[in-house]
């Protein structure tokens, strides 16, 4: 167990990986009760809208859709911490003046609005820096493993703000949640700040008029030739717009659907990330860059569980179903996150992940006032089963494609190890 567990942890002796995984964890805790705390306000202020709540998050994500490209851009033409302190600083400004807005009693939904794409703003340039970056923090060989940490960090903070956010605001209301999120913004400008540069793994960035240009056109030339780049992001692409809308679903499914309050809404979120933990902490271990076949099998399995929840006729039925979908959805997203780090050059890193937070994220404007719509006027299990039909489907294109491009074909052994398997067609006679 103590062997076990220091290998799933094995990047956290990394000091400069330590400080920014602590101050990740705390901010996120912050953000996500934000995030809860958004949603039930704007439900509030629209009369139980969940198109609105759909426009919100539109608003959100729209940024990431404008800008990611110039952010990979910058990720590989300048200094990645000094980016990333600059937009945490610009996030925690926005905060504090909105969280201002809500504690006084102002807020109108069009100030929800304004916030959220200012937010997204500093978000879209924050992201794929910070993805990054995280490469400079522990080096090639702890990639992988630093990776599914930063995953882990993300789904713990997801476990715990929604439901200390749904406590809380059944206590206290939304004002004093909004407040506490702005706190626990200061923790990653912390940990930037107490970094030390000459432990980073980069090289010395030469004078700014001999760096190369970093064209975002370039990047994209580089992903185009890539097969095994684009499958894994187009499926995202994908899934991302019709299955990742729990935040909008899962809000308008404890209020619309089961009628229930905001403590409620805490725990289906609190479920989705405990499954979510579980997918992030199962790939920590993996060493090397994961195969098309496990990207491919895990989205399969995330369509499913989607689809499943969606078709769940009893709030804890949806509670128990939630926890599996949670994991095969994050499993999926880190698998696929593994294969595209680990198989770009050094040089091209930033630019090729900043397309990959622009289809992981930047299909959110699309999607959401849609799923949002369906929600509204079809009911909020209907989006979520709908979204995991096109899932399924465009899952199983992505694997007969695969299939036939390599040659190979499924075969189903009962023993001596039942299982699903993946054979050259040279074998499968």
């Amino acid at each position: 167990m103590r062997a076990k567990l220091g290998t799933t942890f094995q990047s956290l002796q990394v000091r400069n990986y330590r400080l920014f995984a602590i101050g990740q964890l705390t901010k996120l805790i912050g953000v996500w009760m934000m995030f809860t705390a958004q949603d039930w306000l704007v439900l509030d202020l629209s009369h139980n809208s969940a198109t609105a709540l759909g426009w919100v998050t539109a608003l959100q994500f729209t940024p990431v859709l404008l800008l990611t490209l110039f952010s990979g851009r910058l990720a590989d033409r300048y200094d990645k911490r000094l980016l990333l302190f600059i937009a945490n600083a610009s996030w925690c400004v926005l905060a504090l003046v909105m969280s201002v807005l809500v504690v006084t009693g102002v807020i109108e939904l069009w100030h929800v609005f304004v916030f959220a794409a200012l937010l997204g703003t500093a978000n879209a340039v924050e992201t794929p820096v910070r993805q990054s970056f995280v490469s400079e923090l522990v080096g090639t060989s702890l990639l992988p493993n630093a990776l599914s940490l930063s995953a882990a960090t993300f789904n713990s903070a997801r476990i715990i703000g929604p439901a200390v956010a749904g406590v809380a605001i059944a206590v206290f209301d939304v004002g004093p949640v909004f407040m506490i999120s702005v706190f626990g913004a200061l923790a990653p400008l912390v940990g930037l700040f107490r970094m030390r540069a000459d432990e980073l793994h980069r090289e010395a960035l030469p004078p700014i008029e001999e760096r190369a240009p970093a064209r975002v056109i370039d990047g994209l030339r580089y992903v185009r030739v890539r097969s095994d780049l684009v499958l894994p992001m187009v499926l995202m692409s994908v899934m991302g717009m019709t299955l990742f809308n729990f935040q909008i679903t899962l809000a308008a499914l404890a209020k619309t659907v089961f009628h229930t309050g905001a403590a409620s809404f805490g725990l289906f979120t609190t479920a989705l990330a405990l499954g979510a933990l579980g997918g992030a902490l199962a790939g920590s271990g993996r060493r090397s860059r994961p195969s098309v076949w496990v990207v491919l099998g895990a989205a399969v399995g995330c369509a499913i569980s989607g689809t499943l929840v969606g078709l769940a006729t009893s709030y804890w039925l949806v509670m128990v179903l939630l926890v599996p979908a949670g994991f095969l959805m994050v499993y999926f997203a880190q698998a696929s996150n593994q294969r595209v780090q680990l198989g770009v050059d050094a040089a091209f890193r930033g630019r090729v992940m900043a397309l990959w937070v622009l289809v992981f994220l930047g299909t959110n404007p699309v999607g959401a006032p849609v799923i949002g719509w369906v929600a509204e006027h079809a009911g909020a299990n209907a989006a979520i089963w709908i979204g995991g039909l096109i899932s399924l489907a465009a899952a199983l294109l992505a694997l007969l494609w695969q299939l036939r491009h390599e040659g190979a074909r499924l075969r189903l052994r009962i023993a001596p190890r039942p299982g699903l398997y993946v054979v050259p067609a040279a074998d499968a006679s």
